[in-house]
């Protein structure tokens, strides 16, 4: 520094921290209902590992029918709000998603509905949608996998 020929070593070391978000309960079980009747489920979000405050947003799946149209008969409400605030402590607040289903239309599904923070970086879980006929009435269990 200030011409001074001398030589300063900075060794720096750190941890990694990866953001990911667990789900409760680990699976999610909508109820059979009549075609265009609502079914809907809670799970709790839980974030771990953010170092600073984020949102979480949700890609849903759209389906193709039969005759070509294309619709997606999932959404997501987030009633407490969709941000990750973390406490002074460092610790990250709880989300509360209610995931409903409707369709005027018979369909079979299986995909993902992505969980996504506000850099639209994927977090280590997402939920996989099965969606599987049950006579005339439709029923969906959403499961969780590691990416």
């Amino acid at each position: 520094l200030h011409n001074n020929p001398s030589r300063y070593k900075i060794t720096l070391s750190g941890t990694l921290r990866s953001p990911k978000i667990s789900f409760h309960p680990p699976f999610l079980m909508l109820m059979p209902v009549p075609l265009d009747v609502e079914s809907e489920g809670v799970v709790t979000i839980i974030p771990q590992e953010f170092i600073r405050q984020s949102r979480i947003k949700v890609k849903l799946p759209e389906l193709e029918l039969a005759d070509g149209t294309r619709t997606c008969p999932f959404s997501v409400k987030f009633p407490e709000g969709q941000d990750i605030v973390l406490s002074s402590d460092g610790k990250a607040n709880e989300l509360i998603c209610r995931i409903s289903f409707r369709s005027s239309k018979p369909m079979s599904f299986l995909g993902d509905m992505l969980f996504i923070d506000q850099e639209e970086n994927r977090l280590l879980e997402q939920q996989t949608i099965v969606f599987l006929p049950y006579t005339r009435t439709w029923h969906c269990t959403a499961l969780i996998k590691k990416l």
